[in-house]
């Protein structure tokens, strides 16, 4: 059907013809765009608009209230997700001569950038002269980078084209800096913002508020947490640890600076402020919470972690370890739950990889009964990582020669037999994982312990050796895992040498007498198979 007046547009002077056409052609053209960008310019839009016909500071409440600081936080960083993905396909088919997918995704980014700003002017409360700066940089690169693929489009010489790809790419990097400086600048004056409230404030409300904003944003990664430690925030979250004020607010403070202590610059902070001498004060003041002591076994967990390179925070570490120690064994004796009790456990795993003075501790403490005993327990002890890090404690204390008649008199030959059956109920990665160090480090706890002829009777007469076997011929027994594989065959060896007629002697030939790299070898080879 025709538009009323089209029949006539031949009868219309020419001039007038030329411009009706170049009309439809724009309109044509912002169609095939409007799909792009539609929702990227509605919130443009949207966000520009006042709520209300009231005056701008009631505006300004009006949205500001509407969400909490986290969420518009958690907005921001997802804008700024998507911004950092679409620029980085840009330079993918950029490299493709992809000119009109280009071309969408500069406009695409163009108002996502725009959306970005908008959204966090309406919620911040002050921005620097620097930020807008940078805002201003940014979106006038990005205009510019929309202006240059637009004109990409309509030139069909390969061979400009060519000529013209190192000016994109290099328009393309600009946007990239700009954009990088201006969401490093927003994060940092909003880690800011948070540790002034929190700081500032006596109210636990606002308080509780901050820090609750603060841990969303130690979540977001490592570059985050660096901001944060740079800002002071370990400092901050040490002096609300220190008021008894703040008291109600100590778990969560506790969870926050176990995330920011994950970086170096946490540590660093941790060690100027006293931290460990304060953790050790709450681990041992019994009128905190169970939450509490928890979190606070939680952040000992995380800055005492073999995996961290940096370790200057264990010279002081080492002299609260025998209070931390005594009280992390007691939290697991009494731990309410599975959770509390694999945060305690958790932390003693760690200290016994950096001290063998921990262990000696440990013997003295009775922690070998106490953690057999909540291994029996299925709703304390109740998933493979839990159990990881009680066998981590046994591997490391089986170094003792005190420990064997310890292992005896707590069944403990018998917990350390289950773990070699230990399999993922879910499939899931992370928990396959945990199964293969159990199964690992019970070989290897069986192996340092079975030079007791106690021990080593106790195993075979459990029909240990039968199933390290199994464990090094089948490879879905194991998961496939080569630490699982080494591990067995250093424990089939050692009870061989106590127990020699518990093997058939194609097990001996295979297993036991080669070099133990050779035995690998062949396990390693072999098809699934008992023959």
């Amino acid at each position: 059907m025709a538009f009323k007046g089209e029949d006539h547009l031949d009868s219309l002077p020419l001039p007038v013809q030329r411009m009706h056409l170049i009309q439809v052609d724009s309109v044509q053209r912002w169609m095939e765009d409007l799909k792009l960008m539609t929702d990227c310019e509605c919130m443009c839009i949207l966000q520009s608009k006042p709520i209300s016909a009231e005056k701008d500071e009631q505006n300004e409440l009006i949205l500001s209230s509407q969400y909490s600081t986290s969420d518009n936080l958690q907005l921001l960083l997802k804008r700024a997700w998507i911004i950092s993905t679409e620029l980085t396909k840009i330079a993918q088919k950029l490299e493709k001569n992809r000119w009109q997918r280009v071309h969408s995704m500069t406009v695409r980014v163009n108002c996502h950038v725009r959306s970005m700003i908008n959204e966090y002017n309406a919620f911040t409360r002050s921005s620097s002269e620097e930020m807008n700066q940078l805002e201003k940089l940014l979106i006038d690169k990005c205009s510019e980078f929309t202006a240059f693929t637009e004109r990409c489009i309509q030139i069909e010489d390969e061979q400009m084209l060519r000529s013209m790809k190192s000016c994109i790419n290099e328009t393309l990097t600009t946007v990239a800096q700009y954009f990088g400086q201006l969401i490093e600048l927003v994060l940092t004056h909003e880690a800011q913002n948070l540790l002034r409230q929190i700081e500032s404030s006596d109210s636990v409300y606002i308080t509780e508020s901050a820090i609750n904003s603060l841990f969303s944003l130690t979540q977001e990664g490592t570059h985050l947490c660096r901001i944060i430690a740079k800002e002071g925030g370990v400092v901050a979250l040490f002096k609300i640890c220190r008021q008894d004020y703040f008291r109600c607010l100590y778990p969560q403070t506790l969870r926050t600076l176990a995330s920011i202590c994950c970086v170096e610059e946490g540590m660093h902070q941790l060690e100027k402020v006293d931290g460990i001498l304060c953790l050790a004060d709450i681990l041992t003041d019994n009128t905190h919470s169970e939450a509490t002591h928890a979190e606070a076994a939680a952040v000992i967990a995380q800055i005492t972690s073999p995996h961290l390179t940096f370790t200057q925070h264990l010279s002081s570490f080492l002299e609260n370890m025998e209070e931390i120690v005594t009280a992390l064994v007691k939290l697991c004796q009494e731990a309410s739950s599975g959770e509390v009790f694999l945060l305690a456990s958790a932390a003693l795993a760690n200290i016994t990889f950096f001290d063998t003075m921990a262990c000696e501790m440990l013997l003295q403490l009775n922690a070998m009964k106490i953690l057999l005993a909540a291994c029996s327990d299925k709703h304390i002890v109740d998933t493979p990582y839990s159990r990881d890090q009680v066998v981590t404690i046994l591997a490391n204390m089986s170094v003792l020669d005190q420990c064997a008649s310890e292992i005896i008199q707590g069944n403990g030959v018998q917990l350390l037999m289950e773990m070699l059956f230990e399999r993922s109920s879910s499939g899931n990665s992370a928990e396959v994982a945990a199964c293969e160090r159990v199964q690992q480090k019970s070989a290897v706890t069986l192996a340092r312990l079975s030079r007791d002829p106690e021990v080593a009777d106790a195993a075979v007469k459990l029909s240990c050796i039968p199933r390290l076997i199994k464990l090094c011929r089948s490879p879905t027994e194991r998961n496939n895992s080569d630490s699982v594989l080494v591990a067995c065959l250093a424990a089939l060896r050692r009870l061989a040498v106590m127990s020699p007629e518990g093997l058939e002697d194609s097990d001996f030939q295979q297993l036991v007498k080669p070099r133990l790299v050779d035995s690998f070898l062949l396990c390693t080879n072999m098809e699934e198979s008992f023959v």
